[in-house]
């Protein structure tokens, strides 16, 4: 599935409005109407992916209120050249991060993540980039999300094992291993890798 894909923008536009609805309506009619239109929307949304509708609602309809974006922070460290990378326990690399907590703003969720998953003490530098996580990651989500890149700097710690990663490792730009790109991509990674040589690097905005 496409992030241009018309029939799906539309399943998420529609299931946007519906949960709106769900939320507002004090009429019962109303708000039956609003649930049947959510149903279609993961109707639509199951027919264009091939997964089950209960797995599509699952993960399509679970959320309640104003739909606004969800935040996701990264950190990109880098070491002699070369950028940290966790290994996450689905098999894939990415740059450390999350979803961002209720009680922490961008850069202590970002601190935390660090902390967790590469077991280093870091500091925030500077922001690389904010970016529409579906305009650069596939496949695109039915919620929108707000990427937000960090250029952080090691104070200290070492990797543990834990119940997010196996391992943490610096790569090369042209040594890259297989990504977890639904959370960072190779284009994201080689945009930190200019940041980190550019000291007049102007955050990205998209």
């Amino acid at each position: 599935m496409k992030v241009n894909d018309k029939v799906s923008q539309w399943a998420i536009e529609l299931q946007s409005l519906a949960q709106t609805g769900l939320f507002y309506s004090k009429d019962v009619y109303d708000t039956e109407r609003y649930q049947r239109i959510r149903e279609i929307a993961a109707e639509m949304m199951a027919e264009r992916t091939g997964l089950s509708a209960e797995k599509v609602s699952h993960l399509f309809c679970n959320d309640v209120g104003y739909q606004t974006p969800k935040v996701d922070t990264r950190a990109a460290i880098f070491r002699d050249g070369k950028i940290l990378l966790v290994h996450e326990r689905d098999g894939n690399w990415s740059v450390p991060g999350g979803w961002c907590d209720l009680n922490q703003s961008p850069m202590e969720n970002t601190v935390k993540e660090v902390k967790e998953e590469a077991g280093l003490d870091v500091a925030v530098c500077s922001v690389i980039a904010v970016q529409d996580r579906d305009k650069h990651n596939e496949p695109p989500y039915a919620y929108g999300v707000v990427k937000i890149f960090y250029l952080c700097q090691v104070l200290g710690g070492a990797f543990v094992p834990n119940s997010e990663t196996t391992e943490a490792e610096y790569f090369a730009e042209e040594e890259l291993p297989e990504l977890a790109e639904e959370k960072c991509c190779r284009e994201q990674i080689q945009m930190c890798f200019q940041a980190y040589r550019s000291p007049n690097w102007m955050t990205q905005f998209d």
